[in-house]
């Protein structure tokens, strides 16, 4: 609709500005979904003009009653149109906005609120196809009722979402959505499935699986083509695809050819093998027959159709505003090209207008019949019509409306970014989006590695912004053309990055314990600096990466600090430092490490940890100590000083032992040996204590060490084993009573030893040591399905004593060796995940252990551990995570063990809760199963 804004000439009326309605925004067409979260539909309708016009609506050429009764479902909000739980029954039509003021009316173009669907396939299970090797095959997907019938068609092969890439042998129509293989092989028996996606309602359905069978018979057959494009009517300056697939064998080859033409036109491609011809940008010299022909070494065979092009309405005289004296007559064309020639009606005040004259140029002619008032002008009411006649010449093109603009959005630097932008134009016309960046045409193939237009949608020309940088920022504006008119929204892009590191950092102080820091501010990014954390790694760091957060005087560093000590360092460390800020955005990037240096010496203060020992023969006295770690040696010249002494004397003998490595020493002394009248054990007192070229550290505890008369004389007895898996076992036993100072026999522990009854030998047995203090212990390293004997003997420093009577056991059988096969189902609304999986079958009379239950764990990716549910059942659900990616698993549990794990891997669509087994998921995925023939 065409309106200007009139001037205004004569006598008083010199000062008036006043006009009629010029729409800004007019509705646009909308599909509704009965899953759409949004419980409403906005109908935009805005319009520029003085006074300020009032709206109306109608529907079905029906006006809705918005004013005069309360409605629960309609309700206006300036010019917009808003429907709250919206019916179809109530709701779905054609909706018309009428803006008027006192100088005229407008209405806007149609607009339709439709309510999509996609229905689900039906449950009949699909019959099974056979076909010999080397045949052609067409399994049909006969897709569910739907709206909008624009959708796209894969197929599943096996199980989701194993999609089948088409190739030469395999093609899939997305006019019917049936898969067709030219030659059918061995590789491709299985299981397939027709999905369905209709992506204007983002819904997606797949029906039963349909075995494809196929038996051994290699023959040769003739092509023979069963995908044939018909008569096809194109749209200038569109796009258009054609169709054409064959079955034989070998696979026939695809020859397209333009009758009557040497060459397909310059702007032709084909693909997918042969299957489609693409023809760009379609002009009237690519009117014309096409033919496909498909060829093999047995036969030939061709198809015909005719191309026809048609081209939509486009102004090529347009109305202009006009005054003219009472009286006069005022003749107003309009001419449109178009093929077929376009239809012309005028509109007077948004109704239209019953012409005497009409004609294919668009010509009107008017006669002005009233006159009121003193100055002749054109805006002089009479007392039966308006004179003034703001007429519209309308030609059948829609207008074209950003229907998603792009919205202001906040992005950090390296980031990735979406910028929407959707039309709706006249579908007889071609789009064209344009993005630019303050005001500058953005270049996509210059900047490729940044800037990416995804055209997925012939309606959407959505920016991508890979890798975003701090000179990104800036103001994007989309403008979707097309050769009629051209509309543009604009969205401020807002980076902020990560702090920049900072600089020249260096140490300034050296002490024995701590340093001084000193650092140069770097860039914020666009958000202050919160503070700064200083990082160090020592001599010991396992890797390059190996650093840790370090104590520092101030605590915490604020975003003004450019020094700050470094405290709670070891003394005799080499170390590097390095600095990162911190804004509102997260940490940012770490300076560059300053200068390695090491701190001062000092004396040690840690003590030798785990001090003890035993009695050994011929007057040994074995002292041990777990030696301390090198971060603690505090300097050069670090060694270990061993004092001990028999329990009753008063005076300690001390050994000096240099290197810092040690950890036993052993004393030979003739008169620890045991005589024939000693009845007690004799006891010792040890302790340990470090030093260093600055000084010595402290002791360690005292510690008793025993030094038996003899081995032990007894044997554990009541020694039971019970298998745990297939690998391990648990063994105990009653220990050895009464092992105080007092008897000869003291024990320091027990050996446990296992070997094979029939396989190995007794010397080359498994051997296990436990302290004293403990009477049972778990077995290692078995075989499965085993007989094996076990031994407890009781030990000291003299030597091990007597052995127990042998207790014999066998380990159980091992888990299977496969992991259960599994499958997975999203439901559509996103929002649960369904999981199940094969019982694994148990052979009686087989080399493989029962099971027990299944093991399911749903951890997020990159972490350890996760929570771990436990069924008997071979299915379960979840509620889907809402972002980041997770990991699915499910393990057998065995009377051996656990079995292999079978791993998923998802992407997060909502939150995460504990999973349920409810009766509904059950009688669906038992269905399911069922269908898969498990």
């Amino acid at each position: 609709v065409l309106f200007g804004e009139p001037r205004i000439f004569g006598g008083k009326r010199n000062d008036a500005t006043g006009y009629g309605p010029i729409f800004e925004e007019e509705p646009l067409d909308i599909v509704y979904t009965k899953e759409s979260p949004d419980r409403h539909i906005s109908m935009n309708c805005r319009a520029r003009a003085n006074p300020a016009p009032t709206y109306r609506w109608r529907r079905d050429n029906w006006e809705i009653k918005l004013m005069e009764l309360p409605n629960e479902h309609y309700s206006l909000v300036g010019g917009n149109l808003i429907i709250n739980n919206p019916e179809e029954k109530k709701h779905a039509g054609i909706y018309v906005c009428v803006a008027k003021n006192m100088y005229g009316t407008v209405i806007s173009k149609e607009a339709k609120v439709k309510f999509g669907y996609l229905e689900e396939f039906p449950d009949e299970e699909r019959d099974p196809v056979t076909v010999k090797e080397g045949q052609g095959a067409v399994l049909l997907c006969v897709p569910p009722k739907r709206w909008p019938a624009e959708v796209t068609f894969r197929w599943i092969y096996n199980e989701f979402p194993v999609f089948l890439h088409p190739d030469k042998r395999r093609f899939v129509s997305q006019s019917t959505g049936n898969l067709y293989i030219s030659k059918v092989e061995a590789s491709d028996a299985g299981n397939y499935s027709c999905y369905v996606f209709n992506p204007q309602i983002g819904k997606g359905v797949y029906s039963k699986f349909i075995p494809l069978i196929s038996t051994e018979e290699k023959k040769r057959y003739k092509a023979d083509l069963v995908v044939k494009f018909p008569d096809t009517t194109a749209m200038l300056n569109y796009n258009v695809t054609l169709e054409c697939f064959a079955l034989g064998n070998p696979a026939p080859h695809i020859v397209w050819r333009k009758i009557g033409a040497t060459d397909l036109p310059a702007s032709a491609q084909v693909s997918m093998s042969g299957a489609l011809l693409h023809l760009y940008n379609v002009q009237y010299e690519d009117s014309a027959g096409y033919e496909c022909e498909a060829i093999n070494q047995k036969w030939q065979d061709w198809h015909q159709a005719w191309l026809y092009v048609e081209a939509a309405p486009e102004w090529a005289v347009t109305i202009n505003n006009t005054q003219k004296d009472i009286g006069s007559e005022h003749t107003m064309s309009c001419v449109a090209n178009g093929k077929p020639v376009p239809y012309i009606r005028w509109l007077k005040d948004g109704y239209s207008v019953k012409m005497p004259v009409l004609s294919l140029t668009g010509t009107l002619t008017i006669t002005v019949i009233g006159y009121v008032g003193d100055t002749g002008s054109v805006y002089i009411f009479s007392s039966v019509c308006v004179c003034v006649c703001l007429c519209v010449c309308v030609c059948d093109t829609e207008a074209t409306q950003i229907t998603v603009a792009p919205e202001d959005t906040q992005v950090m630097v390296g980031e990735e970014v979406h910028l929407q932008c959707q039309a709706s134009f006249d579908p007889s016309l071609d789009i064209t989006f344009i993005w630019s960046l303050d005001f500058r045409v953005i270049n996509f193939y210059l900047e490729w590695k940044h800037y990416e237009r995804i055209m997925d949608r012939e309606d959407s020309g959505e920016l991508k912004i890979m890798n975003v940088q701090l000179r990104h920022e800036g103001r994007y504006t989309c403008t979707a053309q097309t050769v009629v008119d051209n509309v543009t929204a604009s969205a401020d892009l807002k980076v902020k990055g990560l702090p920049a590191p900072p600089g020249g950092v260096r140490v300034e102080e050296i002490r024995d314990t701590s340093v001084k820091l000193v650092w140069n501010q770097g860039a914020d990014h666009g958000s202050p600096i919160l503070g700064y954390t200083i990082q160090t790694r020592d001599f010991y760091a396992l890797t390059e990466v190996d650093w840790k957060d370090a104590s520092t005087s101030p605590t915490p560093l604020g975003g003004r600090s450019v020094m700050a000590d470094v405290v709670d360092l070891y003394p005799w460390m080499e170390y590097e430092f390095r600095v990162y800020a911190t804004n509102g955005f997260g940490d940012g990037e770490a300076s560059i490490p300053s200068m390695k240096i090491k701190t001062w010496d000092a004396v040690p203060v840690v003590a030798p940890t785990n001090v003890g020992g035993y009695g050994g023969k011929d007057g040994e006295l074995v002292i041990t100590w777990t030696p301390v770690q090198p971060q603690y040696f505090y300097g050069k010249k670090f060694g270990y000083v061993v004092a001990f002494k028999p329990h009753d004397d008063v005076d300690w003998w001390y050994e000096t032992i240099s290197d810092p490595e040690t950890r036993r020493y052993v004393h030979r002394d003739a008169s620890f040996r045991v005589k024939s009248n000693d009845f007690q054990v004799r006891e010792f007192q040890v302790k340990v204590k470090t030093f260093n070229s600055k000084g010595d550290g402290p002791y360690s505890l005292s510690t008793t060490v025993y030094y038996p008369r003899d081995v032990p004389s007894e044997s554990p007895t009541d020694v039971y084993s019970r298998p745990v898996s297939s690998h391990e076992a648990l063994v105990w036993w009653i220990p050895v009573m009464d092992t105080g100072t007092g008897l000869q026999q003291y024990i320091d522990g027990y050996q446990v030893k296992y070997w094979r009854k029939y396989d190995d030998t007794e010397p080359g047995a498994n051997r296990i040591f436990v302290p004293a203090s403990m009477n049972q212990t778990r077995l290692e390293n078995m075989l499965p399905d085993s007989h094996y004997l076990i031994e407890v003997r009781a030990y000291n420093g003299a030597g091990v004593g007597p052995p127990s009577e042998h207790c014999e056991m066998f380990t159980k059988r091992a888990p299977p060796s496969v992991a259960p096969q599994m499958w997975r189902y999203i439901s559509y609304s996103g929002k649960w995940l369904y999981v199940w999986w094969h019982h694994i079958p148990y052979d009686w009379f087989g080399n493989e252990s029962f099971p027990l239950y299944y093991k399911v764990m749903f951890r997020k990716t990159g972490y350890i551990t996760g929570p771990i549910y436990m069924t008997g059942w071979h299915f379960i659900d979840f509620p889907m995570p809402q972002v980041g990616d997770y990991e699915l698993e499910v393990r057998g549990r065995y009377e051996g063990g656990d079995g292999p794990i079978r791993k998923i891997r998802l992407q997060g669509k909502a939150s995460f809760l504990r999973p349920t087994l409810s009766l509904a998921t059950m009688l669906l995925l038992a269905l399911c199963i069922v269908i898969l023939g498990i």
